[in-house]
């Protein structure tokens, strides 16, 4: 009988070793990600700034702020095929860099080196939530896992906050805004060679005898996701829930605030950045009750429903009905909602192509606030007679548009096959 043998105290510490080493270049990412997002944000505090050093309007500075979103969209399918093949060891690091020139390049004042700095941005972002979900897999014990994903979500979250209420400040009162993309390019610098040298090589936890899988079978999987219509669903789902933050908060909101409603410009900046505050609470809570009610279509609709009432009263009640930060936060929370149709994404697909239904999900979210980002920014420029700047009536026609882009996306939420809990209970006949 052969004998059982246990794991030599060597192999245990170089297990424990990897894992912490996975753990902290999971920290680093997550770092990254909250950075990403807050960069992804800032933009939309400094339109006057940018506008003048770059002679450009509102709108045309709206289409450069979106190029982000083109890149990100793309790179969201190659990062994770990159991440399979290579490792995150020198991956993440290059999506790190990409993000620091980018930074760079948008500071210098020039419209082409801004065009190609935000391209850089949004490709290099595209690596920071895949990136920290891989290396969370390794690090993390199973129990811990989805916690691990819900803290990263949080740091992105809380960055597309910081993007607004903390850099505001900083660009009118510290330094100019020149700087800090200057300063933001440096800082991601150092934290791309921080993680070079703490994230483990995958010959030391993955090694392979054969040669690497060619890279048309690893984008394979990609097929069977965008075969299955529901895949289709949760994507159109999340990017119709999402574009009110990505579109009219991000970029539009401090301008509707300080133009449209008349408040002065620090209060725009700090009553803009509740929204994606309002993220840090709705993701984990509205996720929580979808798991504990063991459904997630219930949880999307009154997700939905909340996001499309409060933005309705912020755009078209008169001032003094809410205290000024609490339909900001509300909608935020109900912009949760837009999370869950990540998971079910990839409850509706093959086990082993879970990250692949993330790439493609992310792919058909970015797409479509690349695109409509364009087309908001072209109606609001149509209703607005020449020569004068975008006003109340103008953001009050737009925003209604992405209201009733939430109300389709509750009809299609009927269409998605549920797959909570409750639902994959198997009773028995009678």
């Amino acid at each position: 009988m052969p004998q059982l043998t246990n794991p030599q105290p060597d192999e245990l510490s170089r297990a424990e070793h990897l894992r912490l080493a996975f753990i902290a270049a999971w920290l680093m990412c997550s770092l990254f990600y909250f950075a990403q997002y807050a960069l992804r944000s800032a933009p939309g505090v400094m339109l006057d700034e940018l506008g003048q050093a770059l002679t450009l309007n509102r709108v045309a500075l709206s289409t450069l702020i979106g190029l982000y979103y083109y890149t990100y969209a793309i790179f969201a399918i190659i990062t994770g095929a990159a991440l399979d093949r290579a490792g995150p060891k020198y991956v993440v690091p290059v999506g790190v860099i990409a993000v620091a020139v980018g930074s760079v390049l948008f500071g210098l004042g020039d419209l082409a080196a801004a065009q190609v700095g935000r391209l850089l941005q949004g490709a290099g972002s595209a690596v920071a939530f895949t990136g920290a979900v891989y290396l969370a897999t390794r690090g993390f014990p199973k129990e811990w896992l989805a916690t691990a994903v819900g803290m990263t979500q949080c740091f992105g979250m809380l960055g597309g906050s910081v993007g607004q209420f903390a850099v505001g400040p900083i660009v009118h009162t510290m330094m100019p805004w020149q700087h800090f993309w200057f300063l933001s390019g440096i800082i991601l610098v150092l934290l791309a060679v921080g993680m070079m040298l703490i994230t483990p090589a995958r010959q030391d936890y993955a090694p392979t005898n054969g040669p690497p899988e060619p890279v048309r079978r690893m984008l394979a999987p990609y097929k069977t996701v965008l075969a299955n219509p529901q895949s289709w669903l949760c994507g159109l789902i999340a990017g119709l829930l999402f574009l009110p933050t990505t579109i009219f908060d991000m970029i539009w909101g401090v301008p509707f605030l300080s133009d449209g409603l008349n408040v002065d410009k620090a209060s725009a900046v700090a009553r803009a950045s509740t929204v994606p505050l309002g993220w840090v609470v709705g993701a984990p809570l509205l996720g929580y009750f979808a798991d504990r009610m063991g459904r997630r279509k219930p949880v999307i609709l009154g997700g939905a429903a909340l996001l499309a009432l409060c933005f309705a009263a912020i755009l078209y009640l008169p001032p003094g009905y809410f205290p000024p930060y609490v339909l900001g936060l509300l909608m935020g929370i109900g912009s949760g909602a837009a999370m869950i149709p990540y998971t079910i994404i990839k409850e509706v697909n093959p086990d082993q192509i879970k990250g692949s239904a993330t790439g493609a999900i992310n792919c058909l979210v970015f797409s479509m606030t690349a695109l409509l980002n364009q087309v908001f920014s072209r109606f609001l420029n149509a209703r607005t007679p020449p020569g004068e700047a975008i006003g109340l009536s103008q953001y009050q026609a737009g925003g209604g548009l992405l209201i009733a882009g939430v109300v389709v996306a509750m009809i299609l939420s009927v269409f998605l096959r549920e797959t909570g809990a409750r639902a994959r209970v198997v009773r028995p006949p009678g």
